[in-house]
């Protein structure tokens, strides 16, 4: 299945919460280390995760046509609305009416959105088709 943007599960930016607690020191993920009891303070996920509050929103993926980029049916990816689209970057855009969240690239004569899946085909974007980049994914966030 082809990776789409249900827009009716788009959620709103993260509401004002108290900070979650943040370790001074990192967690080995080689060889192990002196485990560490204290921690240093608080940690804002807003001001961490989101540049322009306004304009960020969180949306579920349905599908696994970006598995390749590291995004997974069932993760939330942070969409920012305010960032200029580039080559290369993750959008969700929206192409003659549908959602669907591709990698743009943008080449001379064309502009064509990749899937990250070998599964799935680009979609190569007609001159005569309607395309609108809704944002750029800016964060996944995926359960383990």
């Amino acid at each position: 299945m082809a990776v789409v943007v249900d827009i009716a599960k788009v959620l709103s930016p993260f509401d004002d919460a108290a900070g979650i607690l943040v370790s001074p020191v990192g967690v080995a993920a080689g060889f192990p280390s002196p485990a560490q009891d204290y921690f240093d303070g608080r940690i804002d996920l807003n001001a961490h995760l989101i540049r322009d509050i306004t304009s960020t929103f969180i949306v579920r993926v349905a599908g696994d046509s970006m598995r390749d980029a590291g995004i997974s049916d069932g993760d939330e990816v942070i969409v920012d609305r305010s960032i200029e689209p580039r080559d290369g970057v993750v959008v969700v855009a929206v192409v003659d009416g549908e959602l669907t969240l591709k990698r743009l690239s943008v080449l001379r004569d064309r502009v064509v959105l990749r899937a990250e899946n070998p599964r799935y085909p680009d979609i190569v974007v007609a001159s005569l088709s309607e395309l609108t980049i809704w944002g750029v994914v800016t964060r996944c966030l995926h359960r383990v």
